[in-house]
């Protein structure tokens, strides 16, 4: 797993779609989400997740190389920008910390981060960096998200 600092996630993306056979790793970065879902409630969901408005049909996955920044809402919700694009990724499954940790990585031989794909939360605080758990993503919805 890669954990990366704001700049490096782009490059993490870049890196990753360069790629084509092997182990890919993305990475998003600590405290990418400016809505602070460490505030989210004891379901795991945070009220400051802003609302989204599906904008066409779900996909299975999007291109690795075209993810330009993630942002974690909450344990349930993880947000990815392809261009002007949105898609959110609303888990099957509450991901434990998620919402916390705001940080996550993911491994892939593809090209693409798909829905039957696994990510894991990383720990950045709190004497020690490493893993904490890991869940299964969901669709690829695009939307189009509330100011």
């Amino acid at each position: 797993m890669i954990r990366a600092s704001r700049p490096a996630v782009l490059a993490c993306a870049l890196i990753a779609g360069t790629i084509t056979s092997g182990l890919l790793a993305g990475c998003t970065p600590a405290g990418s989400a400016a809505s602070g879902p460490r505030t989210a409630g004891l379901d795991g969901h945070s009220p400051k997740t802003p609302a989204a408005t599906p904008a066409g049909p779900a996909r299975n996955c999007i291109p690795i190389a075209q993810i330009s920044e993630s942002r974690v809402r909450d344990d349930w919700t993880i947000d990815f920008r392809l261009g002007r694009q949105w898609y959110r990724n609303t888990l099957p499954l509450r991901c434990n910390s998620l919402g916390f940790e705001r940080t996550f990585g993911y491994a892939t031989s593809q090209s693409q981060l798909c829905n039957v794909d696994i990510i894991t939360v990383l720990q950045t605080g709190g004497g020690g960096a490493g893993p904490r758990g890991s869940c299964g993503l969901g669709q690829f919805q695009p939307v189009t998200l509330a100011k």
